[in-house]
């Protein structure tokens, strides 16, 4: 029997989205890229990563040998990172091979380089405190004597939650932080009166989003807490706070995602650091926002319009999961699920150690005291007791 001829059914590739680093944030894109059609491929240290061990397409490699990220490179449509580490060089030889890297090296190294940032957002009129670099304790002196004591150190390059930023109210304690041996930049202490977070997405057509502004919880160094909206500011700081953060993506060619952490302070905003990737202050989109901040970043990345950033409830709330002293987690699951169903629980499939962020709950609701008070008891619990 002879068959019609049947044209061949084109072959459709899903493109593919090189996330260099495979910690919990690439871990949380591989959810949004299954959605999506998208196959994430993360450049990995080991097959204990968090990203790696649900990510199939995983390539062990080490981000600072050239070699490697060109070679994890290969078929991908675009690169992107859930950290800040590679060396800026090498992403501009990944630029000159023809890769759509995301965000480039001209936009990334201001959120490498605490120092460039400063210079550049300074010269575009970002609201930043007074600043100086300071390799030597006559320099931290001359900068407190302009602008008093205390003053926070940074190292101006590295440092994350907490780590790399001494605040130093003399010049005894500032030549301790000077004996750590690393550049460090000096900047005026700001009198905040709480802290923000503005995240944005631009694709490389200029297309840009802001998500609500929040704010953020810190506690010895680190996020504890992140509230959406933030609570008590007004339209207009916000729409303020939002235009700073859209600016900055504008004006620095960013790519992707933008975290903007500000202080709010009396006279005005201060924007404190920068972030070039899905960041900790927008976990709560998950769930809080019709478009994820980790089906934002894809989108952006590969040049396709952009989700809406609206909240899907009034209130939204996040709260970290940093481990205790007992590392049995999963075994408190139950109670938390059963006295709260509406709770969300993400875990990064992390070794539990004491301190260690090694998940977050979101709460939803109307009532901003209520859903605190229900993500608060969700990560007690799953913490365990203080003392195992």
């Amino acid at each position: 029997m002879n068959r019609p001829n049947v044209p061949p059914v084109p072959v459709v590739t899903a493109p593919v989205v090189g996330m260099v680093g495979a910690g919990q944030l690439a871990r949380m894109t591989q959810q949004a890229a299954i959605a999506l059609g998208v196959d994430l491929r993360v450049l990995a240290n080991t097959r204990d990563e968090s990203a790696a061990r649900v990510v199939v397409d995983t390539r062990l490699g080490d981000y600072r040998d050239l070699a490697d990220l060109m070679e994890f490179a290969k078929g991908c449509d675009a690169i992107t990172f859930d950290h800040e580490h590679v060396p800026t060089e090498h992403i501009r030889a990944l630029l000159a091979e023809g890769h759509a890297v995301h965000p480039g090296a001209d936009a990334l190294v201001h959120a490498q380089d605490k120092a460039v940032m400063r210079e550049r957002l300074t010269a575009i009129g970002a609201p930043c405190p007074a600043w100086a670099r300071v390799p030597a304790l006559a320099d931290v002196e001359a900068f407190a004597a302009e602008n008093g004591w205390p003053v926070v150190l940074k190292a101006v390059r590295g440092g994350y939650d907490g780590r790399g930023v001494w605040v130093c109210s003399t010049p005894e304690e500032a030549r301790e932080a000077l004996d750590s041996g690393v550049p460090l930049l000096a900047e005026a202490f700001v009198p905040f009166e709480r802290e923000i977070a503005v995240l944005v997405a631009r694709s490389p057509h200029g297309q840009g989003v802001s998500y609500p502004v929040v704010e953020t919880v810190q506690k010895d160094g680190i996020c504890v807490e992140v509230i959406a909206p933030a609570p008590g500011l007004s339209e207009e700081a916000a729409a303020e706070a939002q235009h700073v953060a859209l600016t900055i993506a504008r004006d620095l060619g960013v790519t992707g995602l933008l975290a903007v952490e500000m202080f709010a302070t009396a006279s005005g905003l201060v924007v404190n650091e920068l972030a070039m990737r899905p960041h900790n202050s927008g976990h709560w989109t998950i769930e809080g926002a019709r478009t994820s901040q980790f089906e934002q970043h894809l989108r952006a990345v590969l040049n396709l319009p952009l989700g809406s950033p609206s909240l899907t409830a009034p209130v939204v709330v996040m709260a970290n999961l940093l481990g205790g002293p007992d590392p049995d987690v999963y075994s408190r699951y139950e109670h938390v699920m059963a006295n709260d169903p509406g709770i969300k629980i993400h875990f990064y499939g992390k070794d539990v150690r004491p301190g260690r962020k090694i998940g977050h709950v979101t709460a939803l609701g109307t009532d901003l005291d209520e859903v605190r008070a229900r993500a608060h008891h969700a990560v007690t619990c799953l913490r365990g007791p203080v003392d195992a």
